[in-house]
């Protein structure tokens, strides 16, 4: 309404002004006489303004009560929705009132039952320490009657007790270690044979033996006075030149080389061979064909050492290492070359480790190295295992072919399978029948030697050395020695054997219990 009243007014003022301005023009135009056609025509003009108004107020108030019928329509829709919503929020706090109440109702409850329960619990901790104090008393009462009757304090009963427990532990522990070892042993015997077998199948080794003495055989007898010469000066001059002992005895067409040096004696050989040949047999050429000889055996000991190599196929080789197993083709032990046993150890080694599915080259280059120490233990000071490790180390040699080496006397614990492969292929090239050979009184000595070490042990009754000094068979006195304790007496002397004596290959320990009840019927 207000709307259209406004509009109405300005319509009013609009069509005033126009019929004033329109009347003040009519009578600036025409004047006076114009003027009442002007003001009939300004009442037209007011009527049909007149009209045009109450039509636009009509239209104007029509469409303010369209208006505000919208309006209050859209008011009433969002009164609805708030009351809605609201309504909506109030079930929600209800519900959430409720719950809250319920919880805290169950809270209320819980706090109840707890404040009992730590009632309870108090009342039995202090049950508990009452109960605990009378058991105390009794306990020390009846310790106090126990020492009284068993005569021992706690601390000595307890000694007893903890004593027992250790030895019935380290009974069990003998037990499960000797079941563990037969068990392993059986699984093991049979891949063990195979591999072993293989090997030496495949090996084929010499049964010859060295000694410290060469044979040089002559075109005649009358060759032994040209080698001695006049009164004596050829043979002085020989041996004085090489280093050799020339024995000239009633062996026929022959002179006999002794050394403990193969190398010496191998060059006195081969000068007094070409000596021999040659016819001119005198100081001054004796010197000159020692000379040559010792620079050709140079060489023949490089040869030696690359043949090994290629014979093996090891690539790679330092040449100070070359030369030195060359050297080894003149050096033995216990009468077996020690170049030819280095080679037997390689090839024996890495078979059994391509069986195996191990690294092959490294057993084959530590299986050929391990014994180099050997070309030079008589100059350098040490033992022929610390030698080699250091050769090879000093030579560029793999860290595992080194440790290889050193722990294939077991100077140290083993490093790899390969290194178990090559201390078991030197035992095999070492103790195989014919491999080595020891003096008659060394031989003695040691066995007697292994059994004099058995019969320290307590419990010992008898003991003897059998196959060769490889096996000690061992007697116990059975009202001594249990079942158990034979297996710690086996493992102790094995472990003394170990550490007191030097011996090729292995030694077998046996230990034998035998109980003999003897009775007579009269």
């Amino acid at each position: 309404m207000q709307t259209s009243t406004i509009i109405a007014g300005v319509l009013g003022a609009v069509v005033a002004l126009a019929a004033v301005l329109l009347s003040n023009l009519l009578r600036k135009k025409t004047g006076e006489g114009a003027r009442l056609s002007a003001k009939q025509e300004a009442e037209s003009i007011r009527a049909k303004a007149e009209q045009e108004r109450e039509g636009i107020i009509r239209d104007a108030q029509e469409k303010g009560r369209q208006k505000l019928a919208a309006v209050d329509a859209e008011f009433e829709r969002q009164t609805q929705d708030r009351k809605r919503k609201l309504g909506d929020q109030e079930r929600r706090l209800n519900l959430k009132e409720e719950t809250l109440d319920r919880k805290y109702r169950g809270v209320d409850q819980r706090e109840r039952e707890l404040s009992g329960k730590e009632k309870r619990l108090l009342q039995k901790e202090k049950d508990l320490e009452v109960k605990e104090e009378k058991i105390g008393e009794l306990v020390r009462s009846q310790m106090a009657e126990l020492e009284r009757i068993s005569g021992l304090t706690q601390e000595e009963a307890k000694g007893q007790i903890i004593k027992k427990i250790e030895d019935e532990a380290r009974l069990e522990a003998v037990q499960t270690v000797k079941r563990i070892d037969e068990e392993t042993r059986a699984k093991s015997r049979v891949l063990a044979a195979e591999v072993i077998a293989s090997a030496i199948q495949r090996s084929a080794a010499e049964h010859v033996v060295e000694s410290t003495v060469s044979v040089v055989d002559l075109p005649s007898d009358d060759m032994k006075g040209r080698i001695i010469g006049r009164e004596g000066r050829n043979i002085r001059a020989l041996e004085v030149a090489t280093g050799v002992d020339i024995i000239v005895d009633d062996t026929p067409e022959a002179v006999i080389l002794s050394s403990f040096d193969p190398i010496r004696r191998e060059a006195a050989r081969l000068a007094i061979q070409r000596l021999v040949l040659d016819g001119r047999i005198h100081p001054a050429r004796i010197e000159e064909v020692v000379e040559n000889v010792k620079a050709e055996l140079e060489e023949s000991i490089r040869q030696e050492g690359e043949s090994a190599a290629y014979e093996l196929r090891v690539q790679n080789v330092h040449p100070e290492l070359i030369k030195l197993l060359g050297k080894l083709r003149y050096r033995t032990s216990y009468g077996q070359n020690v170049l030819q046993h280095s080679k037997e150890v390689a090839f024996l080694s890495a078979a059994m480790a391509q069986e195996l599915g191990l690294d092959t080259q490294t057993a084959l280059r530590a299986g050929l190295l391990h014994d180099i120490g050997k070309a030079v233990d008589k100059d350098v000071e040490g033992t022929h295992t610390e030698l080699g490790v250091e050769l090879c180390r000093k030579y560029g040699e793999k860290e595992a072919v080194v440790a290889a080496i050193a722990s294939h006397h077991r100077d140290v614990d083993f490093p790899s399978i390969e290194a178990v492969l090559i201390q078991s292929a030197d035992t095999l090239s070492a103790a195989r029948p014919g491999a080595r050979r020891e003096l008659l009184e060394t031989y003695i000595k040691r066995l007697e030697k292994l059994e004099g070490l058995a019969r320290t042990f307590d419990g010992v009754a008898k003991a003897f050395a059998l196959q060769a000094g490889r096996e000690i068979r061992i007697m116990v006195d059975a009202g001594k020695v249990a079942d158990d304790r034979a297996a710690l007496i086996a493992k102790d002397i094995a472990t003394k054997i170990k550490n007191e004596l030097d011996y090729p290959g292995q030694i077998k320990v046996t230990v034998i219990r035998e109980m003999r009840a003897v009775e007579y019927a009269r």
